[in-house]
Parts: structure tokens; C-alpha cells; sequence
């Protein structure tokens, strides 16, 4: 009968009422909730599972539920799948977003230093949105960055590790402090320079008025050759993606770009996202990271033109 099967919810939040009619769900007898992080899906998006797991910690007793998803883990998923799908969190974001505990009105503000309960029902520590009590800089050891990636959940191996510390002091050498968002951005940087066919090496550029803008840019290929391009453009982001398109084999169109900072300050890193539409339309993202804005886009498009190979190479050999 009914009462051996698992019932289950699957909403969309084309009304803006996903979460609520997901718990209603469970309210009248749903186990099972299917939901996505950041709430990403189809036209408005599916549930966001952030927000239904916040509601039912919050609200188990009366919805007769609760889970075992670790809720502290909850904004370091956020990121990483904003990261990996180019899809950015809106500030104001329940949860997760990066004003979701921030308070600018002066009432709250004072309601909040009197009483945090006051506006904030969720402690920020319980989804993982608490500051980091430990910020790097060029004076921290191997050991202090090895303990910091460690409790982000990265690990590496000692020959690994010493890529990692190296690029850590060029970042530290350019910025007072590092912060984890820089460290986890400097490692997924890295991770896509280890897959990658081809990798930017070195980026100049040139530009003003009345000057022409012009890149020369410097590319290995998979096979270790070393490339060396020159090229002029309407800017210096068309200068550099018309420096890259004339050593790799494809070539897309560029359809969306985008760049925010990953952490405060004018030294901040910039990460870009770029999303490429190739000749039978498929489209491909790519992302990037630099103190450069400049050298971030080249990144991500050099990024996103490796996508695209690598998903032709994977066509062919089916």
C-alpha cells in the first residue's frame, strides 16, 4: 500500500513558492524532497535545498522531519557550485547569499547588536557563513597554509603542495591578506590549468587613448610547445580572446561575460565568467581568476575554448 512507498515533492519556483509548497509537501506526508543547491534548474529554478534543510532544522518538530546533511557545509557548497557552473548567487539570497546576514539599516543594526536573535533566526555559523578567524599573508609558513587548505578540504601531496605554496606567496605578495575565498579560487584555478590543452603562460597588454589595444600573449599547447601571438582589438579583452584565437583549433562566440570580485578591497581578486557558443550551438562556460582583470578573461576564455575541445575529443571517441 501507499504507506511502504516514499513520497516525494519536486517544485519549481516559477511563482517564488518552491520552498514553501516543498514543505507542505512534507507537512501532509513527503520523505523525499528533490532539490538543487543555489536552487538552479529549469526556467525559475527547482527547490533550493539550502533553504528546505534551514526550514525543516528550524521547523522539524512541527513538520514531524528532519536530515543528516551537515548544515555548515552548507555555504562552501554554495560557492563551489557557483564555481563549477559559472551560475552567480544573488546577494540577497536566503541562506546563502553574501548580504543573507548583513545589516545596513540602522534599527537592525542596533536590534542586532542588542539582541542578535532579534533579526537573525539562523545562527551564520550553522550554514557555514561565520568569518574565518585565521587570514594569511606572506609571512605564514607551510604549515599554516597546509592547515587552512586542509580545513577547506583540500589535500595535496608534498610535490603538489609546493605549486600551491608557490602560487599562494604571488598572491600574498600582491595582497596585505588572503582570505579563504582567495585560497579556494587560487586552488580551482589551478585545477583547471592541470586539465587544460591549453594554458595561458603570460599576458601583456597595451592600451589608452589614443593608443590601439594590443596583447601579446604567450600559450602552451598539451604538447608542451610554447606559443607567442600578437593581435589588436576594440579593447583589451577583444585583443586578448583575438591573441588565443589564433592558436587554438576552434574557435566561439563569445555570448556572456561577467566579472565580480572574490573578496573586498581594491586588490581583490577578479574572477570572470565567460560563456561561448560554438558553431552548433552548444554553449560552454569558462572561468578565471588573476589580480588582472585582464588576465582573468583571457583565463576563462582559454578555459571555455578547452571545454569545447575536450567535448569534441569525447564525441569522436564514442
Amino acid at each position: 500500500g501507499i504507506e511502504n512507498v516514499i513520497i516525494s515533492v519536486h517544485t519549481h519556483n516559477d511563482l517564488g513558492m518552491a520552498t514553501a509548497l516543498a514543505l507542505e509537501g512534507v507537512k501532509n506526508g513527503a520523505r523525499q524532497i528533490e532539490c538543487t543547491i543555489n536552487g538552479l534548474g529549469e526556467r525559475a529554478g527547482n527547490t533550493a535545498l539550502e533553504e528546505v534543510v534551514m526550514a525543516i532544522k528550524m521547523h522539524g518538530e512541527e513538520l514531524d522531519a528532519h536530515t543528516d546533511i551537515v548544515t555548515p557545509e552548507l555555504t562552501r557548497a554554495s560557492h563551489l557550485v557557483s564555481r563549477i557552473t559559472g551560475m552567480n548567487v544573488q546577494a540577497n539570497k536566503a541562506i546563502v547569499g553574501a548580504n543573507a546576514f548583513a545589516h545596513s539599516s540602522g534599527i537592525h543594526q542596533d536590534g542586532v547588536l542588542k539582541a542578535r536573535d532579534t533579526y537573525e533566526i539562523i545562527d551564520p555559523a550553522d550554514v557555514g557563513a561565520a568569518g574565518s578567524e585565521i587570514i594569511l599573508s606572506a609571512r605564514s609558513g607551510h604549515a599554516a597554509l597546509r592547515h587552512r587548505l586542509g580545513e577547506l578540504g583540500y589535500t595535496f601531496k608534498d610535490e603538489e603542495f609546493d605549486d600551491i605554496y608557490n602560487r599562494f606567496l604571488e598572491i600574498a605578495d600582491q595582497k596585505k591578506e588572503v582570505y579563504d575565498e582567495d585560497l579556494e579560487s587560487m586552488v580551482q584555478e589551478r585545477q583547471r590549468e592541470v586539465q587544460a590543452i591549453y594554458t595561458l603562460d603570460a599576458l601583456q597588454v597595451s592600451c589608452g587613448d589614443p593608443l590601439v589595444p594590443t596583447a601579446t600573449a604567450t600559450i602552451s599547447d598539451e604538447l608542451g610547445v610554447s606559443h607567442v601571438v600578437c593581435a589588436t582589438g576594440t579593447g583589451p579583452v577583444d585583443a586578448a580572446y583575438k591573441a588565443v584565437d589564433q592558436v587554438v583549433a576552434v574557435h566561439g562566440d563569445l555570448s556572456e561575460f561577467s566579472v565580480k570580485a572574490i573578496t573586498r578591497g581594491i586588490d581583490a581578486i577578479g574572477e570572470v565568467t565567460v560563456r561561448i557558443t560554438a558553431e552548433d550551438g552548444k554553449v560552454y562556460t569558462g572561468r578565471g581568476a588573476d589580480n588582472d582583470i585582464i588576465v582573468s578573461s583571457a583565463k576563462a576564455y582559454v578555459n571555455a575554448i578547452n571545454r569545447m575541445i575536450q567535448t569534441a575529443r569525447s564525441k569522436q571517441g564514442k
